[in-house]
């Protein structure tokens, strides 16, 4: 009896351990894809932030080696990331009495194109855009412009992220 329920509980382990290896906690999937190539995203907009290109990109394949195996080479990638900074703009967003801005807002406009080298049907061409609102008495520079940056650029990496590996 005791055989048995050794047996039992050395399987059901077996069981879990190896449908636990095939779950992603990020979410994402890669098939069989093991190398990545991100081309530097230049700046397109009509108003330039002079870090934003050398960030985007750092942040973009920063995330994709974090929460993937995938290894990041300069050319020939299983997928590949290519596409510009289309926007950077400045937009007061609520007036006071005094009809002056109260809060404005930073918006970041990417347009990205992915290529999956193994599976032609996950290529697409989409623009990723986010925002982020800062006090219209406060200058978009030092603090107040690193903190936006870090909230439109983790948002815009993730959604590039979730759209090419995630499927969401």
């Amino acid at each position: 009896m005791k055989k048995l329920i050794y047996i039992a509980l050395i399987s059901i382990s077996s069981i879990l351990i190896a449908a636990c290896g095939a779950y992603s906690f990020t979410g994402g999937s890669t098939g069989d894809a093991k190398t990545l190539q991100i081309d530097f995203f230049q700046n397109q907009a009509s108003l330039i932030e002079p870090t934003l290109s050398q960030r985007f990109t750092q942040d973009l394949i920063d995330l994709f080696t974090r929460q993937t195996n995938l290894t990041a080479v300069t050319s020939n990638g299983d997928l590949y990331f290519s596409g510009e900074i289309t926007g950077y703009r400045i937009t007061p967003m609520s007036a006071t009495a005094q009809q002056t801005a109260a809060q404005n807002r930073l918006t970041v406009t990417v347009n990205v194109r992915f290529v999956n080298k193994l599976i032609e049907k996950d290529d697409f061409e989409k623009q990723f855009s986010f925002y982020s609102d800062f006090a219209a008495n406060a200058q978009l520079s030092g603090g107040v412009l690193e903190s936006a940056l870090d909230e439109i650029l983790e948002r815009i990496t993730q959604d590039i992220f979730n759209a090419s590996v995630a499927k969401w």
